[in-house]
């Protein structure tokens, strides 16, 4: 069984991905409220609603270039702090790997982890201050670590998304340190974060979808 997605599948993946970030939308609606401003969820699902929008509109000829739209219409779209954040995620792959029409795991780590330092970058952030990088780092961490062990991309991304709810878990425990979230200091201990927790969705949705595909070949 090929090991990698061709191009109409990374597109479907999307519409996946999409479709699961705006039925969270109350979900995340509820956590911002209680530690921000309350409108996470309605941003993210703004953002992907327009990547499902653009997705149906346009063809491309790499990943890369899918990547880099889908990062563009986040950023147009959403706005604000989550906007760059998490149009960052997807812009910034876009150069870290040759230019492909094929998505395996060596490249979506490549252009993951490209994307984890640009955004560790512009936030001044790291894992601890409670914000998305708690569920982000670690699944980048798992997707390097099963690329080099030559793992499949199946389970690279599964185990991505392992890693990416057990740092939702873990954000439970940490005080803000950046964003609204900080004003409310110690009270944020005992929620997680809700850019962390978008990231786990993003990461489940990638792994159900691809795992959906290979029990459909």
């Amino acid at each position: 069984m090929k090991d990698y997605l061709e191009i109409k599948e990374v597109k479907e993946m999307f519409r996946f991905i999409s479709r699961q970030i705006i039925s969270s939308e109350q979900q995340l609606t509820d956590i911002d409220k209680i530690i921000g401003d309350g409108d996470h969820g309605i941003g993210m699902a703004i953002g992907f609603r327009a990547v499902d929008e653009a997705l149906d509109k346009m063809e491309f000829d790499t990943v890369n270039e899918l990547f880099k739209e889908i990062g563009m219409t986040l950023l147009d779209a959403m706005g604000g702090a989550s906007g760059v954040i998490f149009g960052t995620m997807f812009i910034s792959g876009y150069g870290a790997a040759p230019q492909t029409n094929l998505l395996d795991l060596d490249t979506l780590s490549k252009m993951m982890q490209k994307s984890l330092d640009n955004i560790k970058l512009r936030g001044k952030a790291k894992v601890g201050d409670k914000t998305m990088l708690d569920s982000y780092e670690p699944a980048v961490q798992a997707l390097e670590e099963c690329s080099r062990n030559k793992l499949s991309l199946s389970e690279g991304v599964k185990q991505a998304w392992t890693a990416a709810k057990n740092g939702v878990e873990a954000s439970k425990k940490y005080c803000a340190k950046k964003g609204r979230a900080e004003s409310y200091g110690k009270l944020s201990i005992g929620l997680p974060d809700p850019g962390a927790v978008s990231v786990s969705i993003i990461f489940e949705a990638m792994s159900r979808y691809i795992q959906m595909r290979g029990e459909n070949k």
